[in-house]
């Protein structure tokens, strides 16, 4: 028999959630990461969706950000199928939510395809990113979406 811990484990869903979110995204901004560093940064962003997952107050805007992360995480080791896969389960969630958050979705949609060599799939997701951004009421959030479709243009 299973027993229960001794814990709050509101709280710890809470903690896990935010904590290993962060920690994957200090090591995706990480210019050099190891093998090891690699599998860390998968492993931190399917613990913190996992958390996400048994909080009462998980939205689809949090699963469509954890998604996005993990579409980012999978194409920057080079997982084209996992990087499409998440990308586009962070679509799914973010729908009928904010422009900036689908914006977002299709930014990982067009990093997939670029990461599989499909230049036109790549380009028809930008402009869908860029038709989301130009929707985004906040100058810093829009600034931020059209800074990264513009960088990964340019590359």
């Amino acid at each position: 028999m299973e027993k229960t811990p001794d814990i709050d484990l509101t709280t710890a869903h809470q903690y896990f959630s935010t904590q290993c979110f962060n920690k994957a995204w200090d090591l995706m901004d990480k210019t050099s990461r190891t093998p090891e560093e690699d599998e860390q940064m998968i492993l931190l962003n399917q613990t913190s969706l996992w958390h996400w997952t048994q909080r009462d107050d998980c939205t689809p805007k949090n699963l469509s950000i954890g998604y996005w992360q993990a579409s980012r995480i999978y194409a920057l080791v080079g997982e084209v199928d996992d990087a499409r896969r998440y990308a586009q389960l962070s679509l799914e969630k973010s729908q009928r939510g904010e422009p900036f958050y689908i914006g977002y979705s299709y930014e990982a949609l067009a990093r997939a395809e670029k990461l599989a060599g499909n230049s036109e799939k790549m380009n028809e997701y930008l402009k869908r990113a860029r038709e989301f951004a130009k929707a985004v009421s906040n100058p810093e959030e829009r600034k931020m979406l059209e800074s990264d479709l513009d960088a990964m243009a340019e590359k």
